[in-house]
């Protein structure tokens, strides 16, 4: 599958993990499906691919590869709705090593290729099999509406987060992703059916989980960000958590703590928290546990785990790609597109109409990013240039685009402010 976009900045560490998480990408697509590692297992770990596969809407052309594999998933699955953790399996992965964490694969790839490329077909080929998944949830969920079966986050730091956490929070876009594919496809009643039963599980999820002023669980990097992330906590709560987030972040030694879930969270919500500053912070870590820590290493591909581990080259971690493009230089989906079930415009999928929003942190210069969309090349590249911010952009044509442009507040720096925007409509691609 061919390159699909370009990211480099300043920061030549930023421009290191950038090129480890190609490199982990690329070599771990063999033989059809996405392994988690070319060199031990060689396995298609759900989870893994995954929480890898936003950043590859943006580095990569690989709707094919998704479609095929995502097929693989459905002829694994059992009648009762059940997957495995791998895929292809030969039967082992039924009974440990998968959960909602995992299992969700197979409602937010096919999901991710329609917000991202305008694949609906895969949603169309694999509804039956997303209704029976989320089904069999349904059938595991305990009487206070949430599950908590399956693997959690993953190889953690330090902190152990509670797996009804992350289970319950994957039940939840899995369901939102089903009521939104029945609304694509016509299936009213199954929209509705779904919709409401994704609104009874977030009221389950605050009120068993949400403890009040900001925490959620035990207060700790995964736990406040997976319902920022996924759409469950209330935006009337952001400041609380934001302010908790960033206590969490600080015991931690503004370092990580997170496994490889809360690595996918983190980083975009404090962005969403409007703290892309202290997220810029823990990315250029260079001691451990980080991913700077395994560049002083002598890495060229991403590492299994935040200590030691066996394997040197696994792509889990590599959703900070997404994050670089999606923050830093600023290219978004729409607001009105939501990649984890929320309320989607049809008419603004696959970038037909999008943000660009860079959000430039002290220690920046300057952000080049360029990424190739079902309608043509998009681009977003800025620079400081003493006390002004220079943005260069250009979008296909018969696109749209709303630009935030960063404005500065007294006290604060640039890009922590107010934000400004005008919308672009492209006819001549500029």
């Amino acid at each position: 599958f061919p390159s699909a976009g370009k990211f480099e900045c300043s920061n030549a560490l930023f421009n290191k993990i950038q090129q480890c998480t190609l490199w982990s990408y690329r070599s771990n697509y063999a033989n059809g499906y996405p392994t988690d590692c070319p060199q031990r297992e060689k396995n298609g770990w759900t989870g893994d691919a995954s929480l890898a596969a936003e950043q590859a809407m943006y580095n990569w052309n690989n709707t094919a590869g998704y479609e095929k594999w995502i097929q693989d998933l459905r002829d694994e699955q059992r009648p009762d709705g059940n997957l495995p953790g791998i895929v292809p399996t030969t039967g082992w992965g039924y009974d440990w090593g998968n959960g909602p964490a995992w299992d969700s694969a197979f409602l937010i790839i096919p999901w991710t290729l329609y917000v991202y490329q305008g694949d609906i077909r895969v949603l169309e080929d694999n509804y039956d099999g997303m209704k029976k998944y989320v089904d069999y949830m349904s059938g595991r969920a305990h009487e206070n509406g949430l599950v908590d079966h399956g693997l959690g986050d993953w190889l953690p730091t330090n902190t152990v987060t509670p797996v009804v956490v992350t289970s319950s929070g994957y039940y939840y876009i899995d369901t939102m992703i089903l009521a939104r594919t029945a609304e694509l496809l016509g299936k009213t009643e199954d929209a509705e059916k779904y919709a409401a039963l994704a609104e009874r599980i977030k009221t389950a999820y605050n009120k068993e989980l949400y403890k009040g002023d900001g925490v959620y669980a035990n207060g700790e990097q995964t736990a406040l960000s997976c319902p920022v992330h996924q759409g469950l906590a209330d935006p009337g709560e952001y400041d609380k958590i934001a302010v908790r987030l960033a206590e969490a972040v600080a015991k931690a030694d503004n370092h990580l703590d997170v496994g490889i879930l809360g690595a996918k969270y983190l980083f975009r919500s404090l962005s969403e928290l409007g703290r892309t500053d202290l997220a810029y912070t823990i990315a250029n870590q260079t001691t451990a546990p980080s991913y700077g820590a395994w560049i002083e290493r002598g890495t060229t591909t991403l590492w299994e785990d935040w200590k030691e581990g066996e394997s040197r080259n696994h792509v889990m971690f590599g959703d900070i790609s997404a994050w670089f493009y999606q923050y830093l230089a600023g290219i978004r989906l729409d607001p009105t597109v939501s990649v984890v079930g929320g309320q989607t415009d049809p008419a603004a999928v696959a970038f037909k109409k999008f943000v660009i929003a860079p959000q430039p942190v002290p220690g920046l210069d300057w952000v080049k990013a360029e990424h190739d969309s079902p309608y043509g090349p998009i681009k977003s590249s800025w620079t400081k240039k003493g006390n002004k911010f220079v943005l260069n952009v250009s979008i296909p044509v018969n696109t749209s685009a709303t630009i935030f442009l960063p404005g500065e507040k007294e006290g604060q720096t640039l890009g922590s402010g107010d934000y400004r925007f005008e919308r672009y409509r492209s006819r001549y691609g500029r």
